[in-house]
């Protein structure tokens, strides 16, 4: 038997055979589990370099029954947020010698998110991890009942030890109190989409921050994340100077900006804008932006922590703490009042 045709050809069993030892104690070592003597792990790592093996997820769960495969069910939208937590969860998972089965759910439809769901379980995953971005998604992910772990990642008011989030709630109320405390009392909001999570917890956190300031509450404008639509409410948007806009993220912001600037309205001499993400543009933005940041390399990392207890140690409790956001404070907002003057600016205090 040649190299190139032994290598083609060995298997587990084969491994085995050489080693002198059961095809489970094969599976043990390559799984790094304990309970292998020494010399009878050596012998078989010496026998897996010498066919040249390359074990099949199959093979590594002969003994564990677990394939080490975990299946993502990704929203089929390239928007800044889901994408990079997809890509954060990925690098995590890589990191733990997990591999990972993405699945894009092109309609948020329940349904159609269940048909995805069945394909994965049919690919033996050790669990499903799912990007919410849709609160009908949210409701099945309630109301699933599998003998898998399912971890998602979605902005909710309810709390649940399987979910992880950013804060959405709070960051909107920061970025609100930093306009109320700019001196603004006309603070619009540019929502997102009506059914995610997230632009329902923004809202939440706007109306709440500007009813504990017992100030006006105008009814939302929803956008669809994108720059297009913050421009086109822009476009139409009642505001005058001394407004502020807290924008539901940076991609409407810059829209925003736009339209404001055709609209002959200053940014943020007339008026103060926030957005919501922190994008990598958004400090690079003419005026540059100020936002709120979330963490989603963080928010990743903590979806792949979820699943590994829920995985190796099934009988953990865990519990849901919302990862925080940060206010990043930049020249699209400034106080009420008039600008001042080239020699204001440079006079002495």
């Amino acid at each position: 038997m040649t190299d190139e045709k032994q290598a083609r050809s060995a298997n587990i069993f084969d491994v085995a055979r050489l080693a002198g030892v059961s095809h489970q104690t094969v599976s043990r070592v390559l799984n790094d589990l304990p309970n292998v003597r020494p010399a009878t792990r050596a012998r078989v790592e010496q026998a897996i370099a010498q066919l040249r093996y390359s074990p099949s997820p199959a093979a590594r769960a002969l003994v564990t029954r677990r394939t080490r495969t975990i299946g993502l069910v990704a929203p089929g939208v390239s928007d800044y947020g889901p994408t990079s937590v997809a890509t954060a969860f990925n690098f995590a998972a890589r990191a733990e010698r997990y591999s990972v089965e993405t699945v894009s759910a092109l309609d948020p439809d329940p349904a159609a998110v269940r048909e995805v769901i069945e394909s994965l379980l049919r690919q033996r995953v050790d669990a499903i991890v799912l990007i919410v971005v849709d609160i009908g998604v949210l409701e099945v992910v309630r109301g699933l009942d599998l003998s898998i772990p399912v971890v998602a990642a979605a902005a909710t008011a309810r709390r649940s030890p399987l979910i992880v989030s950013i804060d959405q709630y709070r960051g909107a109320r920061s970025a609100v109190r930093h306009l109320a405390e700019l001196g603004h009392t006309r603070i619009l909001h540019l929502a997102g989409p009506q059914r995610a999570p997230d632009a329902v917890e923004r809202i939440r956190g706007w109306r709440d921050e500007l009813g504990s300031r017992r100030l006006e509450v105008v009814e939302p404008r929803h956008g669809d994340w994108s720059a297009a639509s913050g421009y086109r409410l822009g476009a139409d948007l009642d505001i005058g100077p001394g407004a502020a806009v807290f924008a539901s993220n940076d991609h409407m912001s810059i829209g925003l900006l736009s339209a404001l600037r055709e609209r002959g309205l200053r940014v943020p001499e007339d008026v103060s804008v926030v957005g919501f993400d922190d994008v990598p543009e958004a400090g690079y933005l003419y005026p540059a932006l100020t936002t709120v940041r979330q963490d989603f390399a963080s928010l990743g990392e903590l979806m792949m922590q979820k699943v590994l207890i829920a995985v190796e140690e099934p009988d953990s409790v865990t519990e849901d703490t919302p990862l925080p956001t940060h206010l990043i404070v930049r020249n699209s907002t400034r106080p009420q009042g008039p600008t001042p003057s080239a020699a204001e600016r440079l006079s002495p205090s």
